[in-house]
């Protein structure tokens, strides 16, 4: 009975404080949860229009949601007059804890976020990157996965491929097809640029048939080196550096040119042969 009659008195002399406080959390609950929704829909407005990518959108808005849910159920359980210090500090040392375990994860997780927004390559572009080349298949938070040309799958933790050299082909409309080819000190330049001329620069793939690029590169130990670019379209770039290879081979044995082998070679042939 003489508990009834505490209790009484404490909600005569408390319950007016009581009753506001609990009608001034209600309400901050219903005004913010109308303040999270409008502007997790406009972030997501914003990210649609900025064009970020359908798998980073999914992630982004439920990370803002989320975020402002907790931020929200802070402030109304401070209103209410719950002690948050304490556990502000024991979330925060959880978060570092968990920080130190997956740091590796994290990493990588930082690195699919550059990628998704800063967007250095997009999924069918053929880049390089640690170490390997291939056609970009899937680019997720934690890893990219690239098909390489032997059909290969290559998974690429997304933290040490950003953070290394990334060479995209597939940036540029036109790309450079380049040749080196040797030729020996015998043969006359002038008529093996006039055949890779023929070769080369008259074929209709070729854009810079008007200011064809031949050039002597180099004078190496065992033959005149001819250095040939040629401008394509970037999705033909393999088929013109083969068929043209094929085809030089085919035009330099038609006319007599010799492509050299390192002399050191046919001495040693030469020494063979005449031992056998």
């Amino acid at each position: 009975m003489e508990y009834l009659l505490d209790a009484k008195e404490f909600f005569i002399a408390r319950g007016a404080d009581i009753v506001l406080t609990l009608i001034k959390a209600l309400l901050l609950l219903i005004i913010g949860w109308q303040v999270v929704k409008f502007l997790s829909r406009t972030f997501k407005n914003i990210i649609i229009k900025k064009g970020v990518e359908p798998s980073l959108q999914v992630f982004l808005s439920s990370l803002i949601h989320n975020a402002l849910i907790i931020l929200l159920i802070l402030t109304v359980l401070s209103t209410l007059g719950v002690e948050m210090t304490s556990f502000i500090a024991i979330l925060g040392a959880a978060g570092l804890a968990i920080g130190l375990a997956l740091q590796g994860s994290l990493s990588n997780f930082a690195g699919g976020i550059l990628i998704l927004l800063i967007k250095p390559f997009k999924v069918t572009d053929v880049i390089e990157a640690q170490g390997v080349i291939g056609s970009v298949s899937e680019i997720q938070i934690f890893h990219t996965v690239l098909k390489t040309f032997d059909n290969k799958t290559i998974i690429i933790p997304n933290g040490p491929l950003y953070n290394d050299v990334i060479i995209n082909y597939t940036t540029e409309a036109n790309r450079t097809v380049e040749w080196i080819f040797g030729i020996g000190y015998n043969d006359d330049i002038d008529k093996v640029k006039s055949i890779i001329k023929e070769v080369i620069f008259t074929d209709k793939r070729v854009i810079n048939k008007d200011n064809p690029y031949i050039y002597v590169g180099a004078l190496a130990d065992n033959s005149v080196n001819l250095k040939v670019r040629a401008v394509v379209e970037n999705n033909l770039y393999w088929d013109v550096y083969q068929d043209k290879l094929e085809e030089i081979k085919k035009a330099f044995d038609k006319e007599g040119i010799t492509i050299p082998f390192p002399q050191r070679d046919l001495y040693l042939h030469h020494i063979n042969k005449t031992n056998s």
